[in-house]
């Protein structure tokens, strides 16, 4: 008999009809993987395989638009969700009241945030604090009428193929020999999905992926550190015996349980990958030789994508493997990622209120840290010498000194973008860049004459911690001394001012912590909670309310 492996995850949700979804699972063979919903819609699809691992995407139809149904997962016609005994909700799919005439476009709340490394087993305290998203579905699940996100937005560092827990350190100690390369890291794709295990199992979690649908994207630790940095960083890492294996199976395992629940039905059926994978007792080779592609021709591939629900749209956009490195060319994407934002940003302008930009590295930094990104650019491309170029590469790589700052041609394009779609009568009411990475919570605004209220609004970790001195060195950033260190730097290195100029109007906030962006009509509100222990354990912790759209 077929078992359930892992999920389910809800993932997309149909905002344009608000009749379908789509559920994803792994089981532990082949079967057929089945969603059956209290009001009577569901669906079925076979299994597909990827090294020895059986994976669905199960495609629910026939929903009530603006409904909240019950559901489970059958494999084979064996129920095998809800887990018998569970202490949790019934996990549920909630739909969209489709806007029509008299019916405005219904609301939509997004909770987000980056950098949440795996909460410790049961009865043990971590290193980290409490989780924030362990600590949400606890308090939702303890008050199931309660308001809920309508969407999880997680924006990278999902997984840390690079920083192991003991337990996984552990079992990894006992597949292989730690003291040959990679070492105490993740190898290859069967390696990949105990990261996933150890995340997606918590129970906590399982049933919040269960039943609030969530979307995608990666950074540097869901593959290593530094990730696509700098041509030398890479020259360097293909040098190794290791890297092949772990990029590819690293963009592999990121297509099979993150990106294939980011596409919508349309996207996957015309998705001639997916149609491949599925058609082929075996997906492996072909799935191999797509990251294989991938990694060899990042233009090839594009990971971003676009989501519109009601009058919000969502561009979630690749940071990290649509880069190009050349240093006479540097640019965050390449010139057709950097066309695919473009035209989606601008598609239908006027016909959106509100424009979101998912990126998990900021746009807009503490100004010290900008300016020292803009510095180390210019040192490595040679403005300064040979020497200096080197001692830049030495310090980008330590540093990680690679946000949009570090790019910047790609940051003028970006901040022109912004403006032009925040600027006239046609313009949405905000445009927020949401993103996380950098271990803290802020809000940022740039000093553009727009229409529209733009803000960078940045929000990690969701689980994991910050040193000191990288804390203080934050705090300095943002402070008089540290701008007039950041020009100091900047006339070292001959760049100039920025493009556009900007101020912090909120935090910097320090824990594990989750924003929510509450938007309605022309209307957004912003909500940071934090998660804090207390006596009867984990509590969120709101710290700021905030209207974005009032004077």
């Amino acid at each position: 008999m077929a078992g359930l492996r892992l999920g389910p995850l809800l993932r997309h949700v149909d905002w344009d009809t608000g009749a379908a979804a789509t559920v994803w699972v792994e089981t532990d063979r082949p079967c057929t993987a089945q969603v059956r919903c209290a009001d009577g819609a569901g669906g079925s699809v076979r299994t597909f395989q990827i090294a020895g691992h059986h994976y669905a995407l199960v495609p629910v139809t026939g929903l009530t638009p603006g409904g909240t149904t019950a559901y489970e997962v059958l494999l084979d016609g064996v129920r095998v969700w809800p887990l018998p005994d569970s202490r949790f909700p019934a996990s549920t799919i909630t739909t969209p009241a489709v806007e029509g005439p008299g019916r405005p476009a219904p609301g939509l709340r997004i909770s987000f945030g980056s950098c949440r490394q795996a909460a410790p087993p049961a009865g043990s305290r971590g290193p980290h604090g409490p989780d924030a998203l362990d600590t949400l579905a606890a308090q939702l699940a303890a008050a199931p009428q309660a308001d809920r996100p309508d969407l999880l937005l997680l924006l990278g560092d999902q997984v840390y193929a690079d920083q192991l827990s003991r337990e996984t350190r552990r079992w990894l100690a006992a597949r292989r020999d730690l003291r040959e390369p990679p070492g105490a890291q993740v190898a290859d794709y069967e390696e990949y999905t105990r990261l996933y295990d150890e995340s997606w199992l918590d129970p906590e979690i399982r049933w919040l992926l269960s039943t609030v649908p969530s979307l995608q994207i990666f950074d540097d630790h869901d593959v290593v550190d530094d990730w696509n940095t700098s041509a030398a960083w890479l020259a360097e890492m293909r040098a190794t015996p290791w890297w092949q294996e772990r990029v590819v199976s690293g963009l592999m395992s990121y297509w099979v349980y993150q990106h294939l629940g980011n596409l919508s039905p349309a996207e996957l059926a015309a998705d001639p990958l997916y149609a491949a994978v599925r058609n082929t007792p075996d997906g492996t080779d072909v799935l191999r030789a797509f990251a294989a592609e991938a990694d060899a021709d990042p233009a090839s591939v594009r990971w971003s994508y676009r989501r519109d629900f009601g009058r919000v749209r969502l561009l979630m956009v690749d940071t990290r493997a649509a880069r190009v490195l050349t240093e006479d060319r540097r640019a965050m994407l390449d010139p057709a990622e950097q066309q695919w934002v473009r035209e989606n940003a601008l598609a239908g302008h006027g016909g959106y209120d509100h424009l979101l930009v998912g990126s998990s590295l900021p746009w807009l930094m503490p100004p010290l840290i900008h300016d020292a990104e803009g510095w180390n650019a210019a040192l490595c491309r040679g403005e300064r010498g040979e020497r200096w170029a080197r001692i830049g590469e030495n310090l980008r790589r330590r540093s990680d000194l690679e946000h949009w700052a570090a790019f910047p041609a790609s940051f003028a394009a970006l901040s022109d973008l912004v403006e032009e779609v925040g600027t006239g009568p046609r313009a949405p009411a905000t445009v927020c860049v949401l993103s996380g990475d950098v271990h803290h919570a802020y809000v940022a605004e740039p000093l553009i004459p727009s229409t529209a209220r733009v803000f960078q609004l940045t929000c990690s970790p969701v689980h994991n911690s910050i040193h000191l001195a990288v804390k203080l060195g934050f705090r300095l950033g943002w402070s008089r001394t540290g701008r007039w260190l950041g020009r100091l730097l900047a006339k070292h290195g001959r760049t100039g001012r920025p493009p556009v100029a900007w101020r912090r109007t909120g935090g910097p906030w320090f824990g594990n912590q989750l924003m929510t962006l509450a938007l309605s009509g022309r209307t957004a509100r912003l909500r940071l909670d934090q998660a804090r222990l207390s006596g009867k354990g984990a509590r969120l912790v709101q710290v700021l309310d905030r209207e974005l759209t009032g004077s």
